[in-house]
């Protein structure tokens, strides 16, 4: 009965799973590459540069996640199970999609305003409150994290256009 559902059922397979992290680690391996080779990773005359070892890590990720890669698309044992239901993974995509916005928001806008429209967003979409409600929060939130982080702490965090407008 339990593998007639998991057949009826359709959705990410665990092969695909894991050729999909793969590809995230590939990648992750070849920035650690191109960033090490950028700083030095050969040897000098005293010794390894400080790209040398983090440069073959990145090799070994690379190499690694083609052999993992490799296996789950072509290898004879690859799984074909479902991993996770394509409804459940919406959902998941519903949440990483916006952070992955969020976090790239931050190098333009900064963490303060990238937050409060995070925390916004999120609250009006996926929670259906109220403007007065989710603007007050997302805004204060973003205001009290930047009292707390620049004022009290003293640790600058990442800041964009507004925080310039008003001087820091």
């Amino acid at each position: 009965m339990e593998q007639q559902h998991q057949r009826s059922q359709r959705g990410l397979t665990h092969a695909a799973a894991d050729a999909l992290t793969a590809c995230v680690v590939f990648a992750v391996g070849v920035v650690m590459m191109i960033d090490n080779h950028r700083i030095g990773a050969g040897w000098a005359p005293d010794g390894p540069e400080s790209g040398y070892f983090p440069f073959r890590i990145g090799v070994i990720l690379c190499i690694a996640s083609a052999v993992v890669m490799l296996r789950s698309l072509f290898g004879k044992e690859r799984k074909r199970e479902i991993f996770v239901p394509w409804d459940k993974f919406k959902l998941v995509l519903m949440v990483l999609l916006p952070t992955i916005v969020y976090v790239l928001a931050i190098e333009f806008i900064g963490i303060y305003v990238a937050s409060a429209l995070f925390i916004g967003a999120f609250m009006r979409v996926m929670d259906k409150y109220s403007w007065v409600k989710t603007l007050s929060i997302s805004i204060g939130t973003g205001v009290v994290l930047f009292w707390l982080f620049e004022m009290q702490f003293l640790v600058p965090l990442p800041k964009g256009p507004l925080e310039a407008l008003f001087g820091y």
